[in-house]
């Protein structure tokens, strides 16, 4: 009886033995190929609120960032671009068609395009950028666990550091004028944030709102005999149309501080923030963690630009042009950029 207890328990661990051997060999097939399908071909749908430097270098910086992570446009990705052209009704129709294509992952580039998606989608991944506050726009629960199916990269502004660098260029300035659009929520907590440190300076805020691009012109040229300087949010519309607002603000000699590089090579005196190219690179980073299954939109947080990347940027066409005298400590350590006109 014992001998046959010991046979079949011979018998069994050999079993044990195959089917463990064999267990792992499958896992350690499986293994190879992680959790990216290296044959399938993935489909990604970007959306664009609206066309201007920001939002472009956002654009590329994305696409960049999944191909330096194993997802080539051409190779193995299929990559479908929309531009909203800042209309409402346009996002909605964007938003179905790439439902109905069974995109892997969205791409929404600003707010009311992340907006729009996440309100037609619980079930596609989305990675936002340029968006000033995924919390404040509700798309999130929290920066830190964001709890639904998007998150991304902020641009949110060092309002502070930029209105110091405007006082360093027009250091009696008393009083700053913003513009701004009404709807867009981005802006509004921009131009939050600027009255409280304007108040903390000392300094008054002259703000006039607008509804589209039609209505800048006449917004900067209220401002002006009002306003010692400009500063202006990542407006969307604004930044779309910045030879409306310089246009006005260079012949009354009134120095222009935007949130953005790009509105700076587009006319603007300078600004102190960062690269739109680097936000939509990381965001396309983390996309590619997403569509590898290494990482899931509803735990990945909102990641912020880092401090390090933050510089002062001056514009020398606008600034010979305005006559201005800039600190030299200023001039050698800024970035140096000149007025693009295409």
């Amino acid at each position: 009886m014992k001998g046959l207890i010991l046979m079949k328990s011979k018998k069994l661990m050999k079993g044990v033995a195959i089917a463990t051997i064999a267990a792992m060999s499958m896992g350690m097939l499986a293994g190879c190929g992680g959790g990216k399908d290296e044959a399938k071909e993935y489909k990604v749908g970007v959306v664009q609120l609206v066309q201007h430097g920001a939002l472009d270098q956002a654009n590329a910086g994305m696409i960049a960032g999944l191909a330096d992570n194993g997802f080539v446009e051409g190779e193995n990705l299929v990559v479908k671009q929309e531009n909203a052209q800042n209309d409402q009704s346009n996002l909605q129709s964007i938003a179905q068609s790439f439902i109905a294509d069974e995109v892997d992952l969205i791409l929404a580039i600003a707010t009311p395009a992340a907006q729009v998606m996440a309100a037609n989608t619980e079930e596609i991944p989305i990675v936002g950028t340029a968006i000033t506050s995924f919390e404040g726009a509700g798309l999130v629960e929290s920066d830190d666990a964001p709890g639904y199916n998007v998150t991304g990269t902020n641009d949110m502004n060092p309002v502070e550091e930029q209105v110091n660098l405007l006082l360093q260029l027009k250091p009696d300035a008393k009083v700053i004028g913003t513009i701004y659009t009404a709807a867009e929520v981005n802006s509004q907590i921009q131009v939050d944030l600027l009255d409280k440190v304007a108040a903390a300076k000392g300094l008054t805020v002259e703000k006039r709102t607008i509804q589209n691009v039609n209505d800048i012109q006449q917004a900067a040229q209220s401002l002006v005999g009002v306003a010692d300087a400009l500063w202006l949010p990542t407006d969307n519309n604004v930044a779309s149309a910045m030879p409306n607002v310089v246009g006005v603000t260079d012949p009354a000699g009134i120095i222009t501080v935007p949130g953005a590089e790009s509105m700076v090579t587009a006319g603007c005196t300078a600004t102190y923030g960062f690269s739109y190219y680097d936000i939509g690179y990381n965001a396309g980073v983390m996309a590619a963690q997403i569509l590898k299954g290494e990482a899931d939109p509803a735990t990945l947080p909102v990641q912020s630009p880092k401090a390090e990347d933050l510089t002062a940027i001056i514009n020398t066409d606008a600034v010979e042009l305005l006559g201005l005298e800039v600190p030299q400590d200023l001039m050698d350590s800024a970035k140096k950029v000149t007025t693009d006109i295409n």
